[in-house]
């Protein structure tokens, strides 16, 4: 099967985007990288901006691919699926050369001068961190983490503390602060359960 203009456009971006950032991104360079002349470009695209939120879009499907692919995994218990997606995030965080996550280096870059960009974000945060709280009222409701606590604000600083340490491993060029920010993380939340 062969990758449409458009396809190849995003592929290509995501992974500039990744490596230089939204003002690091020439279009001339895009179209250079990819062969694809001008007008395509704007034949799919009106702007920079428009493409780089497509791409924002293509990369929350692979998000949500990897979601689906762990959370819903019902052989495993609710807390070893939510590791899992995280595992396998840090696995392409590794694949990619430890450029982080596209959405927290957007967010950083962005936020304080695009309200489309800040509330693009967002909302795919959001959104992870509701899959993730669906994942963790499962685990609350089979006891393996404390009845008091409120998944959904689990699952946000869940997120929040994965991306202060892919921030982290982007700048090291290396995963320890992944694994030891989710060691910390679920230790934390499973512990009071496991100690009764």
């Amino acid at each position: 099967m062969t990758r449409s203009t458009k396809q190849h456009l995003i592929e290509a971006g995501l992974q500039m985007l990744l490596e230089r950032g939204y003002h690091g991104l020439g279009l001339d360079a895009l179209l250079a990288a990819t062969g694809i002349p001008k007008g395509s470009f704007y034949h799919h695209f009106t702007d920079k901006e428009d493409f780089a939120l497509q791409v924002v879009d293509a990369y929350m499907a692979l998000v949500h691919a990897g979601l689906d692919a762990c959370l819903q995994d019902r052989t495993r218990p609710p807390l070893a699926r939510v590791r899992g997606f995280f595992e396998l995030t840090q696995q392409a965080y590794r694949e990619q050369g430890y450029m982080g996550c596209l959405l927290g280096g957007l967010g950083q870059e962005l936020s304080a001068v695009s309200e489309a960009f800040r509330a693009k974000i967002e909302a795919c945060f959001a959104a992870i961190a509701a899959r993730l709280a669906a994942c963790l009222e499962e685990a609350r409701q089979r006891g393996e983490i404390p009845a008091r606590r409120d998944p959904r604000e689990l699952a946000d600083l869940l997120v929040d503390c994965w991306e202060g340490a892919a921030l982290r491993s982007r700048l090291r060029r290396d995963p320890a602060s992944l694994g030891a920010m989710l060691d910390f993380y679920l230790g934390s939340v499973v512990e009071p359960v496991r100690g009764r």
